[in-house]
């Protein structure tokens, strides 16, 4: 598979078999990623992997927390802004109704939508998780380096062949998280990636992309 289909192929999976995912993919795809770029070389990641029973009890747990309706966690950081302005606000918007209508749930039964987003905390029933973290004083590029890693692991699992779907939702049950893993108290939970082979079973609808002119300026001299 090539860079560019890769690229292409590459989306939200929110629905897998339970076949295992080799270690040595993972270890294979992980040390590969370890090359994406950073400023000065920091590699200001933190990435734990979850397979087998230490994933299923972080999913019993989430689960168990579900289940009883525990808030959720104190976030650590802002996901997004307050409010959302155009374009970014109407592009969510037409992201939930592609999501949620794929599910055949309409906008206003909110009880089912977040019934549909508990998945999230299974991960979506994917064999294999990482979770990633970044050391409370970096900045704002720092976290784009970040942002770098995941994106560079993500493309190199599809070009293993498995999918993923990256989660901030994680963030919502870093507390959890942290039971399992012990992390050191300078992280944050970035995200959680869920990690898998497809489940062709499930309908994964394919979001669009804004056209080349609403995101890209060229300049010719």
């Amino acid at each position: 598979m090539d860079v560019y289909e890769a690229v292409t192929s590459r989306r939200a999976v929110r629905g897998f078999t339970d076949r295992p995912v080799p270690a040595e993919v993972l270890q294979r795809v992980l040390s590969a990623a370890s090359w994406a770029p950073s400023g000065s070389n920091l590699q200001p990641w933190h990435a734990y992997v979850l397979t087998g029973g230490p994933l299923a009890e972080l999913k019993k747990r989430a689960g168990e927390r579900i289940a009883a309706g525990d808030p959720w966690d104190e976030p650590e950081y802002e996901q997004y802004p307050p409010a959302l302005k155009s374009p970014y606000r109407e592009r969510r918007e037409a992201f939930g109704e592609q999501r949620y209508g794929a599910l055949g749930i309409p906008r206003a039964d909110v009880e089912a939508r977040q019934r549909a987003a508990s998945a999230n905390w299974d991960a979506f029933g994917a064999p294999a998780a990482l979770f990633c973290y970044i050391d409370r004083d970096m900045r704002r590029p720092q976290w784009s380096d970040v942002g770098m890693f995941l994106q560079t692991t993500m493309l190199l699992l599809r070009a293993e062949g498995p999918h993923s779907c990256t989660q901030m939702a994680w963030a919502k049950f870093h507390k959890t998280v942290a039971e399992i893993l012990s992390p050191p108290d300078e992280l944050i939970l970035f995200c959680g990636t869920s990690i898998g082979f497809e489940d062709v079973t499930v309908q994964h609808p394919r979001t669009g992309r804004a056209p080349l002119g609403e995101t890209v300026t060229f300049i010719d001299g």
